[in-house]
């Protein structure tokens, strides 16, 4: 029997009502286990309603009230790291061993909000003027929601609702209706540590919730993770109707590797950023540029690892990379490959067609590697979000920097190299929000942020460290003057006040 995903509002669970549920499929047999409930506007309104009475005085507790609830949240997920592995290799099809990983980096988030006392701390500056003082602080906005993808189930969403229930916001997350059950446990384990009644809410469901979302005049801010013409709407959207908005879109990341980096290091990084997690990662390295006469070398060491990689289901331990999401996204990645060659690339491996003995209808696709790929071509061009991996080959460092600065994307980037002089350079002339030196996914610590530039970032704000604390607040500044006893009135004075 067909299990069922509901909602999660005012601390319970809550069945949908809507009479619409969503397909969620296990990539590696292809048969769909889960049907998720999908929001109607009435459930929006239900979960944005408790949200708002849980901020009544949710957004007035002490703040060793929550980080209390917060350090007991971070020993659970600490217990249950295997369980909420589990649910994302069941519905993402990842392997095992990446989702605990992608557990590890969320759990870095939790750890940055246990610390909220100190990124709290306003700041005071006394005798501005005469007996005057001036204070600034940071308060919380009220009712926030995520909106967040299918590729990272648990760790996107602990990116965000962490840090805001920290700051003193509620939430309501809207997880990706592909994978929706780690979202339910991480906010059962957030009840079980306490966090009250409506703090975080889990909303699954489609269009009908995000746009319910964007448009409901009691949610104060959204964040969104997702895709760049998603991300373009959600900003354009919510920022008509007033709301703070962080919303990260796609990427299209470059690796410039120059003629004296070590190539086998070189070689590695590529194929673990390239095909990692099947390449659904924003921060996958998709396309490489190889600088000079190694491109002939770099291709051949790059070929040599990706053809001894494992594909296989995600929960079996000899397995390295697993399937792909659904059959259509299989499909449209596979479409890319098949049109290489009639656009100019040199098809080195060819990954359609592959399967899987014992699992033939699960959504595979074996690693495809494209070589003297054209900027012109779709291949490069478009976000792929698979296991294919383009190389470019350029003359110098000048062409290089040059072709990866016209992306429209601005996410991620690496440079591979010995010469110090080189990295500094790349790193102040590259245009990209996240920069790796001889680091092929720069994914910044917990305590810096994350976010691109371009079409890669929609909004002021990074997402979490401090971008995070100053996108869940807004600053507020008090001048002071209290009058000494002794003093005689100061009588009226019409004119500008003076501060010198």
């Amino acid at each position: 029997m067909t299990k069922t995903v509901n909602h999660w509002i005012g601390g319970k669970t809550v069945e949908g009502t809507s009479g619409k549920y969503g397909p969620v499929t296990d990539p590696a047999t292809g048969a769909v286990t889960t049907q998720v409930a999908l929001a109607s506007v009435e459930e929006v309104d239900a979960a944005v309603a408790a949200a708002k009475a849980a901020y009544a005085t949710w957004g007035t507790s002490s703040l060793a009230q929550r980080t209390a609830v917060l350090f007991r949240y971070r020993a659970l997920l600490d217990a249950h790291r295997d369980d909420i592995a589990a649910l994302i290799t069941a519905e993402h099809g990842k392997v095992h061993s990446d989702a605990l990983g992608e557990v590890a980096r969320g759990l870095e988030i939790v750890e940055l909000a246990c610390g909220i006392t100190t990124q709290l701390k306003g700041e005071l500056s006394t005798q501005v003027s005469n007996r005057v003082d001036v204070s600034s602080i940071r308060q919380s906005l009220g009712v926030v929601a995520g909106i967040t993808p299918f590729n990272f189930p648990a760790m996107v969403p602990m990116w965000m609702f962490p840090l805001a229930i920290a700051c003193g916001n509620t939430f309501v997350l809207k997880p990706s209706e592909k994978d929706p059950s780690a979202a339910n446990l991480l906010a059962e384990l957030a009840a079980e540590a306490g966090l009250p009644d409506g703090v975080l809410n889990v909303l699954h469901g489609d269009k009908v919730a995000v746009d319910g979302l964007l448009n409901h005049p009691d949610v104060a801010a959204v964040s969104f993770v997702g895709s760049t013409p998603i991300a373009r709407h959600i900003h354009a959207t919510a920022s008509a109707n007033g709301k703070r908005v962080q919303a990260l879109g796609g990427a299209k990341n470059h690796m410039l590797v120059l003629p004296d980096a070590d190539l086998d290091a070189a070689a590695d990084a590529a194929v673990s950023a390239a095909y990692g997690s099947a390449g659904e990662r924003c921060m996958a390295i998709s396309a490489v540029v190889a600088v000079g006469a190694i491109g002939d070398e770099l291709v051949a060491k790059i070929r040599e690892r990706a053809e001894k990689i494992t594909i296989g289901p995600g929960n079996d331990p000899a397995s390295e990379m697993g399937p792909l999401i659904t059959a259509a996204h299989r499909d449209k990645v596979a479409s890319y490959v098949t049109g290489a060659a009639a656009q100019g690339a040199e098809v080195v491996l060819d990954g359609t067609g592959h399967t899987v003995e014992g699992f033939e209808d699960g959504h595979w696709i074996g690693l495809s590697l494209l070589d003297k790929v054209s900027t012109d071509s779709d291949a490069y061009k478009d976000e792929i979000f698979g296991p294919v991996l383009c190389v470019l080959r350029v003359e110098s460092y000048e062409d290089g920097v040059a072709l990866m600065n016209a992306s429209p994307f601005g996410n991620g980037t690496a440079i591979f190299t010995r010469d110090g002089g080189a990295a500094r350079r790349f790193q102040l002339e590259i245009q990209a929000g996240m920069v790796g030196v001889n680091v092929p996914i720069p994914v910044p610590v917990g305590y810096h942020s994350f976010g691109g530039w371009k079409d890669s970032l929609f909004g002021d704000h990074h997402i979490y460290g401090n971008d995070g604390v100053h996108f869940y607040t807004r600053g507020k500044v008090t001048t002071t003057r209290w009058p000494d006893p002794a003093d005689a009135p100061a009588g009226v004075d019409l004119g500008f006040p003076r501060n010198h």
